[in-house]
């Protein structure tokens, strides 16, 4: 919407939900929901679907955009008749949340129509949707797995379907949805109105809108990917042991109301709820492990305020539109930069103020740089006054080794003096002036081989007849009356004579050992 002139001095009428020619009832429930003016893509976005044309909308997340197509559809479908099995619009969106959140949309703003709706996703059981199906609906909000396996099953019809809107479509890219809606768009009528919404443009979206829309009117209230001028940006250099500290600070110091932390795995999304519940929070989470009926319920709690912090995956971070979300924590660097956008969109919703902070450590230099390369800016870094209370003091700071006295104390190889200097080796104290060892005598007092008694003149053994008589003993006892328990005598193998040591003299190579036996000669 563009305004006069400044030099006209008028400025330009704000456009009202009431200039968009919606019906009376529609407008009725739209200002009882609290809402006046349209944001940019609804005043864009509503009058071209009422004129049944078809719309590619490139929005950021909170900006309106579900209401921009929900508005226009109620009045649109005022006017015909349900059939069984055969839905009159189909609503695609990526995620449950997001089919449960646009359900919401229709039963608040569709309160004073007679519209039936359905809402088919996994988690539920299938036969209520079933039999929903069977008495006829006018909208049907449906992820296009669960649309899928029925349509298989042959439980829905698609040829009534004049009316398609594929939200989030960038998301379904991500996962891998776009072969499913490429069979879904062939089901329906080739006449049918298609609406497309994405918060970027790439190339198979751009082809998968070229195939399917028909003179599509483009809609763009904002560059791709940037992010809301409404939320304060920052970035938080971390490492990963310090996170969590660093998490609990920001939420008791940054005058947090309502926050949503992101995680990028839902095991970190388990555990960084429990650590948060452990330190004093009022905290839940959401993943895509969890049952359908608790992960609306933990919904719930963070809606009705029973819950402050919700921890999440990125399952929840496209298209929730919760009501006072004051802050935003990206705990890890999103992998995809299209999720940061996605990701800090949950705050500064509808024109209110909102902070976001990313945590970066080393490892996420990379997806930093990509995130900031796709919203075109770089993200302020934001100072923590002295960082996380587990780190660590620098190296400088510890004691030099220098101080140590007794590295002072050493002299240093020039401060010794020469050689020359030194007391000449005559003047130290000869090695034989030191006192002797008094232990030991010298080695004169003791008594000399020849001194010593010779071998065979030493008295024998007296143990050794005493041995031989017990063995004698035990030799002459019976046989029968000898006792079991004694052993046989032992018989000692023979020996050789051992050699007479001779006393040692000096001798000219002369034999000077014991005279052999055939040596020997008598006179």
């Amino acid at each position: 919407m563009a305004g006069l002139p400044a030099s006209s001095g008028k400025t330009a009428k704000p456009m009202k939900f009431a200039d968009l020619g919606l019906s009376d009832e529609l407008l009725q429930s739209v200002l009882s929901a609290g809402y006046d003016t349209p944001t940019p893509i609804q005043a864009q976005a509503i009058p071209s679907v009422l004129m049944m044309k078809d719309i590619i909308g490139i929005a950021q997340t909170g900006t309106g955009k579900t209401a921009s197509f929900v508005l226009p559809m109620i009045d649109i479908l005022a006017h015909g008749r349900r059939r069984a099995l055969m839905p009159r619009s189909l609503i695609l969106e990526p995620t449950r949340e997001l089919a449960a959140q646009v359900a919401e949309n229709f039963e608040k703003y569709g309160k004073n129509h007679d519209l039936k709706m359905a809402l088919l996703i996994g988690g539920v059981q299938m036969g209520d949707q079933v039999k929903a199906l069977k008495d006829g609906v006018d909208v049907l909000i449906a992820t296009p797995g669960r649309l899928m396996d029925l349509f298989e099953r042959g439980k829905i019809l698609l040829t009534g379907c004049d009316l398609l809107v594929i939200d989030e479509a960038d998301r379904m890219l991500d996962m891998g949805f776009i072969p499913d809606i490429e069979t879904i768009c062939s089901k329906l009528p080739a006449n049918r109105q298609t609406l497309l919404f994405s918060a970027t443009m790439p190339p198979p979206i751009k082809k998968l809108a070229d195939k399917f829309l028909t003179n599509p009117k483009y809609i763009e209230v904002s560059r791709p990917a940037s992010s809301n001028l409404n939320i304060v940006q920052h970035k938080v250099a971390v490492t990963s042991r310090n996170k969590k500290d660093v998490l609990r600070q920001l939420l008791r110091t940054d005058n947090v109301t309502t926050a949503m932390v992101f995680c990028n795995r839902k095991t970190t999304v388990r555990e960084l709820a429990k650590s948060l519940q452990q330190s004093g929070f009022s905290a839940g989470e959401i993943h895509g492990d969890m049952e359908q009926p608790a992960r609306i319920a933990e919904l719930d709690r963070f809606k009705a305020g029973t819950i402050n912090i919700l921890v999440a995956s990125d399952v929840a971070a496209r298209g929730l539109d919760i009501k006072g979300v004051s802050h935003i924590f990206n705990f890890d660097t999103p992998w995809h930069p299209d999720d940061y956008v996605h990701r800090i969109g949950r705050t500064g919703r509808a024109g209110a103020t909102g902070r976001a902070f990313t945590f970066v450590t080393p490892e996420d230099a990379e997806a930093i740089d990509n995130v900031e390369k796709l919203t075109g800016g770089k993200i302020a870094v934001y100072d923590l006054d002295g960082g996380a209370k587990d780190e660590r003091p620098a190296r400088e700071e510890k004691p030099a080794r220098e101080a140590r006295p007794s590295s002072e104390a050493r002299p240093s190889s020039e401060a010794r003096p020469p050689r020359e200097a030194r007391a000449p080796r005559e003047e130290r104290q000869p090695r034989e002036e030191r006192p002797a060892r008094e232990a030991r005598p010298p080695r004169e007092a003791r008594p000399t081989r020849e001194e010593r008694a010779p071998r065979a003149e030493r008295p024998a053994r007296e143990e050794r007849p005493a041995k031989v008589e017990a063995r004698e003993a035990v030799r002459d006892v019976p046989r029968e009356e000898a006792p079991r328990n004694v052993a046989p005598p032992h018989v000692e193998p023979k020996r050789a004579p051992r050699r007479q040591s001779q006393p040692e003299t000096a001798d000219e190579g002369d034999w000077n050992g014991p005279v052999p036996d055939f040596l020997r000669f008598s006179t």
